[in-house]
């Protein structure tokens, strides 16, 4: 009896470690939150999947002070060329804050372009750069803060508003920590911005108090920061942008690149030079504790298999659908792809890429991790097909078979002008009116010469009548006599 208790002990034993093992293997990572800053918000974003890795009072409203000026340039990109030529009106030079001061002294008049005015903006902070870009864009100020608050709405912002491009003190201008990320990671998806950005110094040409040019560096410390053992060092940092206001306090937006992962950093309301400090701090934190997975290197469920895939109403085989190839998620270090759960999102933004007929989102703990648009090839042929099909439709209207008003003659004065193929067609009517011309002179030519040689013989034939001794008439009725009435056709 003692040998059966022992025995039954020991099976539920080893059945509750074996339980204790697997749920040990099969329990997820827990989300790391050990880091913190001193200022009054900051987040860090991945860059690539959009996930939030940490975060501090990030949906809370705080004044941005010049980090405005990464959707300024967002926005000026977008709709002019980078040689555009800007020119500096009094508004744009001395309408700003008292005390928010004219870097490069810029004078009412100036003249650069776009792309120096951009270099200015970001590198520089300058707000006149700002009120001039604005202003050569829209037209006014109030204008292009309109072209703003539209375009961070396409964003998905929410929490914030905009109401000049400079960044500088306004009660109706605020933004959160998360908005302002979702705003950085658009700016530095553009290329132009980022490189811009990313530079460490540039030189424009003349103006007014400037008569050789002028030079000037970047003011992000942690971008200027090249000695390892710096404070302000660190690794990766590539683009940003810093501000200040007396409202604002300290504000900061950085951009850090390493092995592939791209990291945005966001302070709002610090201190100097802590702010430089926090941004740093929430780099590491999110570089050390977090690793990105290809969705499209591991996602079976959409794109292998024997039976078809239902996507909302319709369905497709397997073969037909695909993933964003470069999408990824981010989750915590010792995490699997398939610890992450996923929904399928078939109501689509109007704005959606083409041939996309779903969208994939990832959540780790409800967070959201990241997504990828599924594809589907042939919605994808079908509607380039669509498109070619409209191309040459629209290449035929402008392109109509009658004469074009370009090559029809204008007036008297212009010339007469006439295409090849009506010069060809003029060419062979004229020809073919010389033709019938010189055909009807040769019948009428021949007949004439006919009725002469008619006229001859007769009287040929009267002579030789006279001399024989005989009468017209006498002759006439032997020849009908003899061969019938033919009224002298056969006479030669």
């Amino acid at each position: 009896m003692n040998r059966k208790i022992k025995r039954i002990i020991c099976l539920i034993l080893a059945a509750a470690m074996s339980a204790a093992a697997s749920f040990s293997a099969f329990a997820r990572p827990e989300w790391p939150s050990d880091t913190g800053i001193m200022a009054e918000a900051g987040i860090v974003m991945d860059q690539d999947s959009g996930a939030v890795l940490f975060g501090q009072n990030i949906h809370l409203p705080f004044a941005p002070a010049s980090i405005t000026k990464l959707l300024t340039a967002l926005v000026v990109i977008e709709n002019s060329k980078l040689d555009d030529m800007v020119t500096f009106s009094q508004s744009a030079v001395y309408d700003v804050e008292s005390g928010s001061g004219n870097k490069l002294h810029m004078e009412t008049g100036d003249e650069l372009s776009v792309e120096d005015c951009l270099y200015m903006l970001l590198l520089l902070s300058s707000n006149q750069a700002a009120n001039a870009l604005a202003e050569h864009v829209a037209g006014s100020r109030e204008a292009f803060v309109e072209m703003m608050n539209d375009r961070i709405k396409e964003i998905g912002c929410t929490e914030s508003h905009f109401a000049n491009p400079s960044g500088l003190n306004d009660d109706n201008q605020y933004v959160s920590a998360y908005d302002m990320a979702l705003i950085a990671r658009e700016a530095f998806n553009n290329e132009t911005l980022l490189k811009i950005d990313s530079s460490k110094s540039y030189s424009i040409g003349a103006t007014a108090n400037n008569p050789n040019g002028a030079s000037f560096n970047m003011e992000h410390r942690l971008i200027m920061a090249e000695d390892t053992s710096s404070q302000y060092y660190c690794e990766g940092t590539m683009a940003g942008k810093t501000g200040y206001t007396s409202i604002a306090g300290n504000t900061l937006v950085t951009l850090t690149e390493r092995d592939g992962r791209r990291l945005i950093a966001v302070v709002l309301k610090g201190t100097q030079p802590q702010y430089y400090l926090d941004s740093k701090s929430l780099l590491e934190f999110g570089f050390a504790n977090f690793d990105n997975i290809n969705i499209a290197e591991h996602e079976t469920a959409y794109t292998t298999g024997e039976g078809p895939v239902q996507v909302g109403a319709k369905s497709y085989e397997p073969s037909d659908l695909y993933l964003d190839s470069v999408a990824v998620i981010t989750v915590p270090k010792g995490a699997a792809f398939s610890d992450a759960d996923r929904d399928l999102v078939t109501e689509l933004p109007k704005d959606h890429p083409k041939g996309a007929v779903a969208l994939v989102e990832y959540r780790y703990n409800e967070r959201k991790v990241g997504s990828a648009w599924l594809f589907s090839r042939s919605e994808l042929a079908e509607i380039e097909r669509q498109e070619q099909i409209a191309r040459s439709n629209a290449a035929q209207q402008e392109s109509p078979s009658e004469t074009p008003a370009s090559v029809q003659p204008q007036d008297s004065e212009k010339g007469f002008h006439m295409s090849l193929p009506t010069i060809l067609l003029t060419i062979a009517a004229v020809l073919a009116v010389v033709a019938a011309v010189g055909l009807g002179f040769y019948v009428w030519r021949e007949k004439k010469r006919e009725k002469e040689e008619l006229a001859r013989r007769r009287e040929r034939r009267r002579q030789r009548l006279r001399e024989s001794g005989v009468s017209e008439e006498e002759f006439e009725r032997l020849r009908r006599e003899r061969f019938g009435d033919r009224s002298g056709r056969d006479e030669r």
